[in-house]
């Protein structure tokens, strides 16, 4: 049994009427009144035995983004369902509204919507649908909570997607809009077209140009179906926050920006997580389903804090592609941890493969740098400044080592990483 508002004010009402006649009998009739209104709404109320509540609606909902999941309630009794409904989901999940009003005639049921807004990722379950009904007058009523299964996976949030427009603008240039006449490493022929004033020499085609009255060269598109394979570390370094977001959010933000554009260019990727285990790992899922694959084994992984196993992830990722192909690593550029963890095993892969590794900076440094309004301001400038210094000995030092590196703020991150594609892509070197 529950009991409402309305019998605490009628129970004020009656304190007042005591009052006012100020006897132990208006006390008793008060009381009796009062009671059998309880009794009765109560026994007027809508049995719960008979109500059914289920769940429908989003299944995914991406980080920062709105879903809405639908509750049905069916009334197999025979009296009118009066009264209240509460979803419950745990806090991040952003649920609204959390209680609704409901009225369902008997043999019939109501649809109820609930937003949410999550904030964290991951799988999200909802919690037990509680059902008030209550009686005519609005005093009591039953009260039941229902189990009514869902799982809603929040995927990572992926604002980088207001790029992909103008990378695909560039892709189609490099795809066969606009023809090079240069020919790179990883470049197949296009067609022959006449020669013009400032054509290399070398596309001519003399072959063909014997046959004809007319000078011929080659025309050459990058070559399609090459193979990435994004590599995300997953270690302590990627549970460093950067203003409002992880490292690692910000790295999930640009691998799904890169795959979206590579499949668009029709590439195939592949992905890998690890720490000191593998986390994650789509290998040979078709193009069609590449982005939602990603995005779903993707959502669930939250920072390790151990440092990572680098071995690993080299095996892992050589084992997964075995020619050669363009590998993207996403880590942090922590000196000590390059140094002692990810160089040792880098020659493997530079030698093996073009790879480019991504890491995420933070903006807060570079305005430190440039602090110099007071002496504690002048310090954490020149604090500021060393960090950024041992920071670019890092990327120099792995330059050294074949790799190409990307380091730019969150915002950057990913539009970043695609341009280098779009660059490598262009210059026939995947």
């Amino acid at each position: 049994m529950t009991l409402t508002g309305r019998v605490a004010a009628a129970a004020l009402a009656g304190a007042l009427a005591v009052l006012a006649f100020g006897s132990v009998t208006a006390l008793a009739i008060v009381n009796g009144i009062l009671a059998l209104a309880v009794a009765a709404d109560l026994g007027l109320a809508a049995s719960l035995a008979g109500v059914r509540v289920t769940r429908s609606g989003a299944t995914a909902i991406h980080l920062g983004e709105q879903g809405t999941v639908t509750i049905a309630v069916a009334n197999d009794g025979r009296r009118r369902l009066r009264g209240a409904v509460r979803d419950g989901w745990r806090p991040s999940a952003g649920a609204l509204p959390g209680r609704a009003p409901v009225d369902v005639p008997a043999g019939s049921r109501a649809l109820l919507t609930t937003t949410l807004t999550p904030v964290r990722r991951g799988d999200v379950a909802g919690g037990p649908v509680t059902v008030r009904s209550l009686g005519p007058l609005g005093l009591a009523g039953r009260q039941r909570s229902v189990s009514a299964p869902w799982t809603v996976r929040v995927l990572p949030a992926f604002p980088s997607r207001r790029h992909l427009p103008a990378r695909l603008a560039r892709l189609a240039v490099l795809d066969g809009q606009r023809r090079t006449i240069l020919r790179g490493q990883g470049s197949e022929f296009d067609s022959l077209r006449s020669y013009v004033l400032g054509d290399d020499v070398r596309s001519i085609d003399w072959r063909s140009s014997a046959r004809r009255a007319d000078v011929l060269v080659r025309t050459w598109r990058p070559e399609r179906s090459r193979r990435i394979v994004l590599v995300l570390d997953t270690g302590r370094g990627s549970a460093g926050r950067v203003g409002h977001i992880t490292r690692l959010d910000a790295a999930m933000d640009a691998t799904l920006l890169l795959a979206a554009l590579a499949v668009r260019a029709g590439d195939r990727v592949d992905l890998i997580a690890a720490d000191r285990r593998v986390r994650a790992r789509v290998v040979g899922v078709g193009r069609d389903t590449t982005l939602a694959s990603f995005a779903r084994d993707l959502a669930p992984i939250e920072p390790d804090l151990t440092e990572p196993d680098m071995a690993l992830l080299v095996a892992a990722t050589l084992t997964a592609a075995s020619r050669r192909c363009l590998v993207v690593l996403f880590t942090d550029l922590n000196p000590a941890a390059v140094e002692e963890g990810l160089l040792p095993h880098l020659g493997l892969l530079t030698t093996r493969h073009q790879v480019v590794l991504a890491a995420v900076a933070d903006p807060a440094v570079e305005r430190l740098a440039a602090g110099r309004d007071d002496a504690a301001a002048v310090y954490h400038a020149a604090a500021a400044a060393a960090a950024m210094a041992r920071r670019a000995r890092t990327a120099e030092l792995l330059r050294a080592h074949g790799a190409q590196v990307i380091d730019a703020t969150p915002a950057g991150l990913a539009p970043a990483v695609a341009d280098a594609y779009l660059g490598l892509k262009a210059a026939g070197r995947l």
